[in-house]
C-alpha cells in the first residue's frame, strides 16, 4: 500500500432512491477530475481485487438496492476508492436519512493540485448538501470535536470548539464541521451566511462557485495541518465566523 498520508474526502447528499444515477455521476466525476483515473476494480469478500468490466451497470444495480459499493483504481502502490453508505434518519439531521460518499487519494502533487475538481465533482455528482476534503492528520483531531467522552460532552484538541452530534443537528443543510476544503450547496451557503462580502473577503480570494451555483471554499493554501499555528488559527476563526456549523448556534 502506497505510504504517502491520504486526503479523505466525505460529502453528504439526500439517500439514494430506487434507479439513482447518482452513484455514477460521482464515480464520473472524480475520474473525469483526475485524468487518466478509472476506478474498476472491487475488494471481494476475501479482501482481494476483481476487476469490473461492466462497472456502470454493476454500480446501476446496486444503486436500485440503496448502495454504493466500494471501487477503486486497482494499484494497491497508488490507491484511490470511492464508496457510499447509508446513514438512517435516526443519526441524521433533521429525521432524515442520507447518503455519505466517501473517498481517499494518495496526497500527492497532482491530487493536492485537482483537490477543489475532486471535491466539486464528487460533490455535484451526488447532489450533495455538503462535503469536504481535508489531511487524513487533520480529520482526526476534527473528528474529536464529535466523539463524546466518557465524561459526557466532546473534549476536542488544539482549542477547537465542540460540536453536536449529527442526529442533534436540525437541518442537512447545515454541515456538522470545516476542513481543508468545503463543499456548499445553495442551501448549504444559505443555512450558514456565506458570502458576507464584509467578512469574508479572504476566504473569497480562496473560493469559487460551482455549476448548480453552490461553493468551493478552501481555508488555507496549502492542505490543512493543524500543526501549523496559521493553519490553526484559519481553522478556528472559520468556526467563529460560522456559528451554525456544527449546530453551535442558538435554535
Amino acid at each position: 500500500m502506497t505510504t504517502r498520508s491520504p486526503l479523505i474526502l466525505n460529502v453528504y447528499a439526500p439517500a439514494l432512491l430506487g434507479n439513482d444515477k447518482r452513484t455514477l455521476a460521482a464515480v464520473h466525476g472524480l475520474e473525469k477530475a483526475l485524468p487518466g483515473l478509472r476506478l474498476e476494480w472491487r475488494v471481494t469478500e476475501r479482501r482481494r481485487l476483481a476487476a469490473l468490466p461492466q462497472r456502470d451497470a454493476w454500480l446501476a444495480e446496486a444503486a436500485t438496492r440503496g448502495e454504493f459499493p466500494l471501487i477503486c483504481n486497482g494499484d494497491e502502490r497508488y490507491a484511490v476508492m470511492i464508496s457510499g453508505r447509508h446513514r438512517s434518519a435516526y443519526v441524521s439531521p433533521g429525521g432524515r436519512p442520507q447518503l455519505q460518499v466517501h473517498a481517499k487519494l494518495p496526497l500527492d502533487a497532482a491530487v493536492i493540485t485537482a483537490a477543489a475538481d475532486v471535491l466539486e465533482a464528487v460533490a455535484e455528482g451526488a447532489r450533495a448538501f455538503w462535503g469536504h476534503a481535508t489531511t487524513d492528520g487533520a480529520s482526526g483531531d476534527i473528528a474529536l470535536q464529535i466523539a463524546p467522552t466518557l465524561e459526557g460532552p466532546p473534549s476536542p484538541p488544539r482549542g477547537l470548539p465542540a460540536l453536536k452530534l449529527f442526529e442533534h443537528i436540525r437541518s442537512p443543510e447545515i454541515p456538522y464541521y470545516l476542513g481543508w476544503l468545503n463543499y456548499w450547496s445553495v442551501a448549504a451557503a444559505q443555512a450558514i451566511g456565506f458570502p458576507d462580502p464584509s467578512r469574508d473577503a479572504d476566504l473569497l480570494t480562496r473560493a469559487r462557485r460551482t455549476a448548480s451555483g453552490g461553493w468551493v471554499v478552501q481555508l488555507t493554501d496549502a492542505p490543512l495541518d493543524l500543526d501549523n499555528p496559521t493553519h490553526l488559527d484559519a481553522l478556528k476563526w472559520a468556526y467563529e465566523r460560522f456559528p451554525e456549523i456544527g449546530g453551535r448556534s442558538a435554535p
